[in-house]
């Protein structure tokens, strides 16, 4: 049967509104997707709120396009390697790992799932990245790294005790530790000060530790961050007002919560950045060819009652450089 022009317009108009039908549908479902975030962490709970945050400025909103799968292993290398092999079996679009344990077990458990890493000071030695610009395989992420902040911790405290000669520095026992103990050797040696090394396991040791240090005529502490620490940050610092020790913190935290003084990377730029990546992950981008980001943004923060109570007088020259003082 041949179709005259009339039948012919119908026809077309017909396969015009299957052709529009099938774009709009295609189009609902992508607009539909959610992307799952998973999050592996040594210690935590949900993740923060600066975190939520960023990613809502970035038109990620949950339960509507965006939807999180989080695990904290405890601190326990096993935990991490299951709960990493349970995010990857819930086929999560990308895992966000803290610290250098969960990092691990994420890359073990995957290579086809991007990963953007957090809390490693050295990520290169750990094998996580071939290197910062070029990390290669499926992780990147946003590093601890940065050679001069130790240089910098140790200055502050020769500005506020001028004739300081020994600084214990407590560090967690573990490799992820040897660059950043290299590095404040490095930087201890033009200023003339010895640093006395304390490495403990876990929190059992932290007091006899601390209390070696005073012993050894250490006049102040510095602490390398790690995560593992996190849970015993209160203890810490209460040990170290307990000594009378002086000491300086890697996180705003710590100072606010009676530590002496901190100084550190920023953390509101941090979550930022690795909230950004996983937003270019989300969109196509590859991890290969996303350069692992450094601290741009550096804080000082001084504890005024804190220094009370230790009888240390902080130098107007200091204070007038910190980004808060409490008082």
């Amino acid at each position: 049967m041949r179709l005259d022009h009339r039948q012919w317009s119908l026809v077309g108009l017909i396969a015009s509104a299957l052709i529009l039908a099938q774009y709009f549908c295609v189009d609902a479902q992508q607009s539909a997707k959610v992307a799952r975030i998973g999050f592996l962490a040594s210690f935590g709970s949900d993740p923060s709120e600066a975190f939520r945050q960023a990613l809502r400025n970035l038109g990620y909103i949950e339960g509507k396009n965006v939807a999180f799968e989080f695990r904290a292993s405890g601190g326990k290398a096993e935990r991490s390697a299951h709960f990493a092999d349970e995010l990857v079996r819930l086929k999560v679009d990308v895992i966000v790992a803290g610290g250098a344990t969960s990092i691990k077990a994420a890359k073990d458990a995957t290579s086809t799932i991007p990963i953007v890493m957090s809390g490693v000071n050295d990520p290169i030695a750990l094998g996580f990245v071939a290197s910062l610009a070029h990390p290669g395989g499926n992780i990147t992420g946003v590093s601890n790294l940065a050679p001069e902040l130790s240089g910098k911790r140790l200055e502050l405290l020769r500005e506020v005790l001028p004739r300081i000669s020994r600084v214990a520095l407590l560090a967690y026992r573990s490799m992820a530790m040897r660059t950043s103990i290299e590095e404040a050797q490095v930087a201890a040696h033009p200023l003339h000060i010895q640093l006395r090394l304390l490495e403990v396991d876990g929190p059992a040791e932290l007091e006899k530790t601390i209390g070696a240090a005073k012993k050894q005529r250490a006049e102040a502490l510095m602490q390398i961050e790690a995560g593992v620490f996190y849970p015993y940050q209160p203890e810490i610092i209460k040990l170290t007002a307990k000594t009378r020790f002086p000491a300086l913190y890697n996180r705003r935290i710590d100072a606010e919560a009676g530590g002496l003084m901190s100084y550190g990377f920023n953390a509101a730029e941090r979550v930022q950045r690795i909230a950004m990546l996983v937003d270019k992950i989300l969109k196509g981008a590859k991890p290969a060819d996303l350069p692992v980001e450094q601290p741009t943004i550096f804080e000082l923060v001084i504890n005024l009652k804190t220094a009370k109570q230790i009888r240390l007088t902080i130098p107007p020259n200091v204070l007038a450089r910190a980004d808060k003082v409490i008082r």
